[in-house]
């Protein structure tokens, strides 16, 4: 068995070795590799639009052979994108139900505008933000009728990046940039960043220290049973499309849930033409 003396000299190495790490760049240095790891900030600049298509999470079969489709998720890409990202609250449900994954598009526009179809049991499911104000459409509850954003979507909607992400023309955006240490991110040694965004919102983005590609970024608060849940999505199996990064696979998780959620995009179409109408709300 080591000595204990040495393991604990092991760990202090360890530790003294991350924050010399997390010491030697500042947060705009680190901004700047991430920015170029992504494809550089002319790269992005010439993208207007983007469509992604995939599938992704949408809850579990019910034991009694019934299919539902759980709640909806914060906004990650983020969460971004809160349809998308239905999250399925697994406490309570079979670990081994099958998994119900659904097709989805989702369209963005720059500034901010956003449209989501999931299509679920021959009906289709949209919600839009349009940079302003935000709109559904949900018969897979029963609710065949456009509905407005709640307050708390509209606020969600509005805090989301633009499509190039967080930490390109930051300063532009509004979006304070610190650096608050080292951690592991899946096992990986990753910058913690800071965001304090224009309305005064904290976020933390977590930055590989290899790659400089992000891992992680905080989700928007949920409330379950009364308590706040700290929500998260992780980043994974980058691509390149187009001369920019984009993460195929999003992974969102939940405090106090089991197990996570999953977008998996399949294609990716840069700049595709996209009619203001589709971003109107119906009369």
């Amino acid at each position: 068995m080591m000595n204990r003396k040495v393991i604990m000299s092991c760990l202090l190495a360890a530790f003294c070795a991350t924050q010399a790490l997390a010491a030697d760049m500042t947060a705009e240095q680190i901004v700047e590799k991430n920015i170029s790891a992504r494809g550089g900030a002319a790269a992005w600049h010439k993208i207007q639009s983007i469509s992604m298509m995939g599938k992704l999470d949408a809850g579990r079969e019910r034991v009694d052979g019934g299919n539902v489709v759980k709640g909806t998720s914060p906004k990650s890409h983020a969460d971004k994108k809160a349809e998308l990202r239905k999250v399925a609250m697994h406490m309570g449900e079979e670990p081994s139900a099958k998994i119900i994954r659904l097709p989805f598009q989702m369209d963005m526009k720059r500034p901010l505008k956003t449209r989501i179809e999931v299509p679920f049991n021959g009906q289709t499911a949209v919600q839009v933000y349009d940079g302003t104000q935000g709109w559904k459409l949900r018969p897979y509850l029963g609710r065949h009728e456009v509905e407005s954003f709640t307050p708390q979507e509209a606020k969600i909607a509005a805090q989301q990046q633009e499509l190039d992400g967080p930490l390109l023309d930051h300063v532009a955006k509004g979006t304070k940039v610190s650096l608050a240490g080292m951690e592991q991110v899946s096992g990986r040694n990753a910058y913690k960043l800071k965001l304090t965004l224009k309305n005064g919102d904290v976020r933390n983005l977590w930055i590989d220290a290899k790659t400089f590609l992000d891992l992680k970024i905080d989700g928007e608060p949920r409330k379950l049973d009364g308590k706040p849940r700290q929500v998260a999505t992780y980043f994974h199996e980058y691509r390149t499309v187009n001369g920019v990064k984009i993460p195929y696979e999003l992974e969102t998780t939940v405090e106090s849930v089991r197990g996570s959620d999953k977008i998996n995009i399949e294609r990716v179409e840069i700049n595709p033409k996209l009619e203001e109408t589709r971003f109107v709300k119906p009369s």
